[in-house]
């Protein structure tokens, strides 16, 4: 953002100009938000820089539309096209207060106090300032994002203001993506002041930039209709190895994983102790019935290296259990994608077989949860970089499609294309919702497409999240187990095609740069 800003200057836009665009869009939506008949009184935090600069234009204009505007600055020295604008907020004789105290009573408040770019941590007279505006109960707007966070690492500096809603202007910062940061941001909502599309387009031409996820590249996909002429094999031939004894559930819910994924065919490699289970819960699918340990585990897959050419994509973990390491280095073979998961993962972690993915041809696809990726990435866990960046050096070191579990799941790969997944919810920190993932990732590697793996992987991610977040609207959070979840992934229709009520993307576009909007009205909060 900051290169189309300097960009932007080059071309003559004035910055004056940038900043009346922008804060007129935090304008229009705080009227939506808080309409004046609600909450007539507001308080604006102003700080020194152009995000004071922005919260001043805020002011003015919601003075002008009648609200009862109280502004706060405590810093004495402002840039000067914020001074100016501070100059002229005056003139219009809107009241600075010099006690934060006098803004208590207003119904919400809108933080300019910081914007991107702040790297020191915030101590003295503001700190205490954010730390008594966190124990009030009206609602905070923050502009760009909250102040006292880190720009790209989501991380607090010092102390943060606890926004309920964030308005990022222009390109999505990294922050909005970093689990540090998500208790902090309240609702995000990107907000476009109408940069030119060639401008982007020269910008981020010059690095790859980060690729948001989206309804609309999601059903591109998804909605494609099969050719009239077409077999069960040529839509594609999955291998899942998973199972054991002690988790004799993990087959069934990545197998139901894969079969909302619509894939041709489905072969399940399982204790041959729960072939019977298996028939009667995926009667479908084609039950590979392999010698087990004493412990109940897979011993052996039979004639693998020999069949596997039969199979499009191989996926290997959820239930395994980590008894057969010879397992793995036997999969690690095979000629196509490979998707590694669960006790896989924990298996490649124990036995140091990550240079043997370096070696393979074929995309290999690893999805750790935290745990998983500090077992896996020792090194790069300690450098305690953000969640993205640890996501695209996991990636280059391994050599794999990293997808990077967690609230906002981001997808790597060796080469630097990133994906990343714009929300989840919580309801999806159940057990067998991860296999439920590996088997939806399996059956669409399966089927023939014209997309990237990393945008195939990124697409199931999606639906997944998706598939919880409609979950959730009918059952409630605690009401959807990985069972239910693979039931909704199956309503594709229902979750691909349609934005879920609580969120709208306008402006969708192929290439991934869009806006993200919460609709949600605001309640006003009492003690």
């Amino acid at each position: 953002m900051r290169a189309v800003e300097e960009y932007l200057f080059a071309q003559g836009m004035p910055v004056a100009a940038l900043m009346e665009k922008a804060a007129l869009q935090v304008v229009r939506r705080l009227k939506v938000l808080y309409p004046r008949q609600t909450y007539p009184q507001v308080g604006i935090l102003v700080g020194p820089g152009h995000n004071g600069g922005d919260a001043l234009v805020v002011a003015r204009e919601l003075a002008l539309a009648h609200y009862s505007v109280k502004i706060y600055c405590p810093f004495a020295d402002l840039k000067p096209l914020s001074q100016d604008q501070a100059c002229y907020a005056r003139s219009l004789e809107i009241p600075f207060c010099p006690d934060l105290g006098e803004l208590s009573r207003c119904d919400f408040l809108v933080d300019g106090f910081f914007g991107v770019g702040l790297t020191r941590p915030l101590t003295g007279g503001i700190a205490t300032d954010i730390v008594q505006i966190n124990t009030w109960p009206q609602p905070v707007v923050s502009i760009d994002l909250p102040s006292g966070l880190d720009t790209d690492t989501g991380q607090v500096l010092g102390c943060a203001i606890r926004a309920r809603h964030s308005f990022c202007l222009g390109l999505w910062k990294r922050a909005y993506f970093q689990d540090p940061a998500l208790e902090y941001m309240g609702q995000g909502e990107r907000l476009d002041f109408g940069i030119p599309p060639q401008f982007l387009r020269a910008v981020l031409s010059q690095s790859p930039p980060l690729r948001l996820m989206t309804t609309a590249i999601a059903s591109d996909f998804l909605a494609r209709p099969r050719p009239l002429l077409t077999h069960k094999y040529q839509q594609g031939h999955a291998l899942l190895i998973c199972g054991s004894q002690p988790y004799a559930g993990a087959p069934i819910l990545t197998a139901l994983g894969a079969r909302a994924s619509g894939v041709g065919m489905l072969s399940l490699a399982v204790p041959q102790s729960l072939k019977p289970l298996l028939i009667a819960h995926c009667p479908e699918s084609l039950v590979i019935a392999c010698p087990e340990t004493e412990g109940g585990a897979i011993a052996e897959v039979p004639q693998l290296e020999q069949t596997w050419q039969g199979y499009s994509v191989l996926a290997m973990g959820p239930g395994l259990t980590p008894e057969n390491p010879i397992l793995l280095k036997t999969v690690l073979g095979f000629p196509g994608p490979l998707i590694l998961d669960a006790d896989a993962l924990n298996l490649l972690a124990q036995h140091s077989a990550q240079a043997s993915l370096a070696q393979r041809k074929f995309p290999t696809i690893l999805t750790p949860h935290l745990g998983e990726f500090r077992r896996l990435f020792p090194d790069i866990a300690q450098l305690k970089a953000d969640r993205i960046q640890s996501a695209q050096r996991a990636a280059r070191l391994s050599r794999a499609i990293i997808l990077f579990k967690g609230a906002k799941t981001a997808i790597a790969t060796p080469s630097g294309e990133t994906w990343l997944i714009p929300e989840s919810t919580p309801a999806l920190a159940r057990g067998g919702s991860g296999d439920v993932l590996t088997g939806l990732i399996a059956g669409l590697l399966a089927q023939p497409s014209d997309k990237t793996p990393a945008e195939i992987v990124a697409i199931a991610a999606y639906w997944h999240a998706q598939a919880g977040l409609r979950a959730v609207q009918d059952r409630g959070e605690r009401g959807v187990d990985a069972l239910t979840l693979a039931h909704y992934l199956g309503m594709s229709r229902e979750i691909v095609k349609t934005p879920s009520p609580m969120m709208t993307i306008p402006n969708q576009r192929s290439d991934g740069i869009c806006s993200l909007r919460i609709n949600r009205a605001p309640s006003k909060l009492t003690p």
